[in-house]
């Protein structure tokens, strides 16, 4: 299983990068900053790139694939793969190919200071429209700013917080940036108080939700506003209603799964100050249960919904705009290992999850590595194209979080037996966390985002995961036995 992002063919095209910028720009440093959608935000360190010369780095780029010149690699080494492209050294984290003609098809859109490498499906989406995802690039951007206003910048600079015996001040700005993230979320929320009844929270997988939902709970309280939580999950349809997808399987994914008559006519009640009978769903049977919840919204209190579809316009498209406020959370990681190489956000959530699961899902690394293309075909199908629907993001990523989850992840990951399946995973996510320096995490705060990984989170977890794999895993059972069907 590999990410997109860390196909060799993707990876050749950034050695490829390297190399022409070290030739149009000699004294000037190539920089990856961060994902874009399919492609990756790219620039000068310290400099800003015109558009005339990101037209020169994409000629010349071209020109180097053409030639199909010879990248030799000179050794795997501390991490890194040692490639001699055309007598420049350049060490990368992952794998590329052997020849300069071997890359994935690709466009260079210029953008801000740098450009956008964006991998596209072949040639004739090559002038098709592109349509930057502006709040998403603001959060990376906003993240970015803090990192430089706290002088932290690469992996090295972080460890170098842990060497020094300075581990609890690298928390604590971690942490308080964090915490004031929330807190201004909180006050937006307060301003449009007369207004907002409602607060909806999507994000992707081990994204922090749930803990991000308590916090951000217990900021509201602080500014007068009680939060009432309802769980999208007790809307699903009875197993019996439930989609298929196109294998002929039940698709409790999709948002057809969940009774949306229902759940619009409970929040057009709510949002009127209206008594509802909300339902409990029986995940183990498959069925809505016969019991309720009597709900009621005063005038004080705010409802919060968390859920993968909070943020599709279809979830509310009958009700009125103005009375919700949408927060996307994901987690952005925005520390590189060097300037060249990036710590991938999607493989910092794989070994959250990894860890996670390991620690109190009873789910072992096998199963969870089995799952994920799964859940990243989710993700696509149903998180990350509403992400700019979002009022705000947040950013969950922690600048220790690597490092407090290496010694978890390491334990876990070595579960996996060189004849898996999953072993070339295992080694590759090895090598990742080898980059980071462990942390000492007793003194680590009790409501961190973290603790929903790792544990001793004084939140109750999030039920909303184990509960559709629960339902997923008793449906398979059941379908394999006939006698049992329901």
């Amino acid at each position: 299983m590999l990410e997109t992002h860390l196909r060799q063919d993707r990876q050749t095209v950034k050695l490829g990068l390297i190399k022409v910028t070290n030739d149009l720009f000699p004294g000037e440093t190539f920089e990856t900053v961060c994902s874009i959608q399919e492609g990756v935000f790219c620039q000068l360190a310290g400099s800003v790139l015109s558009e005339r010369e990101v037209r020169q780095i994409d000629c010349k780029l071209r020109e180097w694939i053409q030639a199909d010149m010879p990248i030799y690699l000179v050794e795997d080494k501390d991490g890194y793969y040692h490639y001699k492209v055309d007598g420049l050294i350049i060490k990368s984290v992952h794998p590329a190919n052997a020849r300069s003609s071997m890359v994935d098809v690709f466009r260079i859109i210029p953008f801000s200071s740098g450009y956008v490498v964006d991998f596209i499906k072949d040639e004739s989406e090559m002038n098709s429209p592109f349509t930057m995802p502006q709040r998403l690039a603001a959060t990376y951007a906003k993240s970015e700013r803090w990192l430089t206003n706290i002088n932290i910048e690469l992996v090295s600079d972080a460890n170098r917080y842990i060497t020094e015996g300075r581990h609890l001040e690298l928390i604590s700005i971690a942490e308080a940036l964090q915490e004031k993230e929330i807190s201004d979320i909180a006050d937006m929320i307060l301003r449009e108080r007369r207004a907002v009844r409602v607060i909806l929270i999507a994000g992707p997988s081990s994204s922090g939700k749930t803990t991000f939902a308590h916090r951000l709970s217990t900021q509201l309280k602080v500014n007068g506003l009680t939060p009432v939580p309802l769980a999208l999950d007790d809307y699903f349809l009875d197993r019996d209603q439930t989609p298929m997808d196109e294998d002929g399987n039940y698709d409790f994914d999709t948002l057809e799964a969940l009774d949306l008559n229902l759940l619009d006519k409970h929040l057009e009640h709510l949002i009127k100050g209206e008594t509802v009978e909300t339902p409990i769903f029986d995940f183990v049977s498959g069925m809505r249960s016969k019991k309720t919840r009597t709900l009621t919204l005063g005038p004080s209190e705010i409802l919060v919904i968390e859920g993968i579809h909070a943020l599709n316009p279809a979830l509310i498209a009958n009700l009125s705009k103005s009375v919700f406020f949408k927060i996307y959370v994901s987690a952005l990681f925005g520390l590189n290992i060097d300037y060249m190489n990036r710590a991938p956000t999607t493989e910092v959530r794989l070994i959250r999850r990894i860890v996670r699961d390991d620690q109190f899902r009873a789910l072992s690394p096998e199963r969870t590595l089995s799952q994920w293309p799964s859940v990243r075909r989710g993700e696509d199908k149903h998180i990350f194209k509403y992400q700019e629907e979002c009022d705000v993001m947040f950013n969950s990523s922690l600048l220790y979080e690597m490092n407090a989850l290496r010694t978890f992840a390491e334990c876990a990951l070595k579960k996996v037996k060189p004849d898996s399946t999953h072993y070339a995973t295992q080694l590759r996510l090895l090598r990742l966390l080898s980059f980071f320096k462990p942390l000492d995490l007793s003194q680590l705060p009790f409501n961190s985002i973290l603790r929903e990984f790792i544990g001793g989170n004084i939140f109750p977890p999030s039920k909303h995961e184990s509960n559709i794999e629960l339902h997923k895993r008793i449906t398979a059972e059941r379908s394999s036995c006939p006698i049992n069907n329901n």
